[in-house]
């Protein structure tokens, strides 16, 4: 995947487009944003929600991490699965073993119950757009109100972060190799 279906807007052409809406100057150096930012209300929107679920929210980092990783995965975004496989590792506190264990999280033996319902719902959620009540209970007993909230949210921004960077081949920022390293990549 050499080529956007979208051209990419220039380094100094994004950062003018990002400072023009007010948004976060760094994200204009990533690829999606670079896309993205053809659109720069859209592009400081998105940039937006996923801030407020990245910093400062109610679940917790690892969890978020984990979900956003399944997601990534089960969507085949090899973009989504790159970027934050790095992210979660350094920012986040996630381990190797963490994500590669999540492709197969149901066979695994790796994760502890309360991972185990983040994985489930989001599972459910990328299947059948919603959650049944039984997830959505299991989900407010382990994360309570705002986190669950929250998750119901992270799930959508990141998939539709992953189906965008499928939909139109936003490729990997230079320099940087394809996950995951043991070389199972079935989904991708």
């Amino acid at each position: 995947m050499a080529d956007c279906r979208i051209e990419l807007l220039g380094n100094d052409e994004a950062k003018e487009a990002a400072k023009s809406v007010d948004m976060i100057a760094s994200f204009a150096d990533l690829n999606i944003f670079r896309a993205l930012l053809h659109r720069p209300k859209t592009a400081k929107a998105l940039s937006d929600l996923l801030v407020s679920l990245l910093f400062g929210g109610e679940l917790d980092n690892r969890l978020r991490e984990l979900l956003i990783m399944r997601i990534g995965w089960s969507t085949g975004s090899d973009y989504e699965w790159t970027q934050h496989w790095a992210i979660g590792r350094e920012q986040f506190g996630c381990s190797d073993d963490d994500f590669l264990e999540l492709r197969d999280w149901r066979s695994s033996t790796h994760f502890g119950e309360t991972e185990r319902v983040v994985l489930g719902a989001t599972d459910e959620l990328l299947e059948t757009g919603s959650l049944s009540d039984a997830s959505f209970a299991r989900c407010l007993e382990r994360l309570g109100r705002n986190a669950t909230l929250e998750l119901v949210t992270a799930v959508g921004a990141w998939r539709l972060v992953s189906k965008f960077t499928k939909a139109l081949e936003v490729p990997l920022e230079e320099g940087i190799a394809s996950w995951p390293p043991d070389g199972k990549d079935a989904n991708l």
